[in-house]
């Protein structure tokens, strides 16, 4: 071969007596074949098959495979972020004429996709309460083929009834999907419950410090699975391996992370409630929080967010607290080794006047907890300095 060829072309290297602890970066675009008829043939390849780079290398097949593993699934998909996952099931399995329902607590951008994507296209969404529990089935017609839950609610912290949800569900062949980012599979396992979807955003634990945004939708269906390639291959959606090896490698270490960070949670979530009015802080493993005996029965544990209704006579000194931490991050998104607070504005379509203003949300991250705590005390202090505001049932 002459030389420019030999720039191009590589040569065969031995991979014997080679072992590696970490998972190898596969990049492609194209997949390359042995034959005419084997590229002719590539669609008998299966789901499991390597056709074009957009579609899996065994980089993003290895990923796929961890995550099946934990959720006790059959097989995953892996998407661009976790907004994308919940977005790609509604494609999926839904219709002009269709209705899918979806909680009040809900990541706000699900309810915005909804009105401005779905809904102008002749698919219909109605909102319910997080809390409706078994009650969900008077709320299920005809047109109804998707519920989607998330427990615990974004921000807001209810845990759901999922059993009771997935029945009504069943018993009128409806699909469930489930948005289980906070718990992650090892605290909750949504398919062991019967959901058909159970999502996540791999950006927050998984990835677990803050540098890459995928998501992942786990089914134990294969007729499911297919669905969700399938609109994922229409609309041209992959991953990057690169991401997936950063998602391989945060894994490794989620389980000690999420321990840390949620026990740090918990008793911050404690000392705060111990010294602030009842129902201002919002931790699914409190006692009377919303669906603590669904927490109690369902999870195994709890991560490491949680949340903080700011009161009206507080809200004036929030942005100069918050400026002032030194140790806490101002941020969006969660899961990640730094502490983030981000204060959210709640507006609920169910129960207006529940949460209403500003609710502080909290992340805790890999910092030592007496740095942590030295910048909620203003916090608390500020919010326990009046009686909060009266507010209606």
């Amino acid at each position: 071969m002459r030389d420019r060829t030999l720039c191009v072309k590589r040569p065969e290297v031995s991979h014997e007596g080679f072992a590696s602890l970490a998972t190898p970066t596969y990049r492609a675009s194209t997949i390359v074949f042995d034959s005419a008829e084997a590229y002719a043939n590539r669609s008998k390849r299966g789901p499991d098959g390597y056709t074009y780079g957009l579609h899996g290398t065994p980089t993003s097949r290895t990923l796929e495979a961890s995550i099946t593993a934990l959720e006790q699934g059959l097989r995953t998909v892996l998407v661009p972020s976790g907004q994308a996952a919940i977005t790609v099931v509604f494609l999926s399995v839904l219709m002009p004429g269709d209705t899918v329902l979806i909680p009040d607590s809900a990541y706000p951008p699900v309810a915005s996709f909804c009105e401005n994507y779905l809904k102008p296209r002749g698919i219909s969404y109605r909102i319910y309460d997080p809390m409706i529990g078994a009650g969900i089935a008077d709320l299920i017609d005809d047109s109804v083929k998707l519920i989607w839950t998330e427990s615990p609610g974004s921000t807001t912290m209810e845990i759901q009834d999922i059993p009771a949800i997935v029945a009504a569900a069943k018993a009128r062949g409806v699909l469930t999907g489930c948005d289980n980012t906070w718990a992650t599979p090892l605290y909750f396992k949504p398919l062991a419950h019967d959901v058909d979807f159970s999502s996540m955003a791999l950006t927050k634990y998984v990835g677990g410090h803050s540098d890459l945004l995928m998501g992942s939708i786990a089914v134990k269906d294969m007729a499911l699975h297919k669905k969700l390639k399938d609109t994922m291959r229409m609309i041209g959606m992959g991953v990057s391996p690169d991401d997936c090896a950063l998602a391989l490698r945060g894994m490794e270490t989620m389980g000690v992370r999420l321990a840390h960070s949620g026990r740090v949670a918990l008793d911050f979530a404690k000392r705060m409630a111990s010294r602030l009015p009842q129902g201002l802080v919002l931790h699914p493993a409190l006692s009377g929080a919303a669906g603590h005996a669904f927490f109690q029965r369902d999870f195994s544990g709890g991560s490491g967010v949680f949340s903080v209704v700011i009161p009206a006579h507080a809200e004036t000194a929030l942005p100069d607290l918050l400026t002032a931490a030194q140790t806490f991050s101002i941020g969006a998104s969660w899961g990640g080794t730094h502490s983030l607070l981000a204060p959210m504005t709640i507006t609920r379509v169910t129960d207006p006047a529940a949460h209403s203003g500003t609710i502080l949300r909290i992340n805790i991250g890999l910092e030592d907890e007496n740095d942590l705590w030295a910048d909620l005390e203003p916090i608390v202090e500020a919010v326990a300095a009046a009686p909060p505001v009266a507010r209606t049932a």
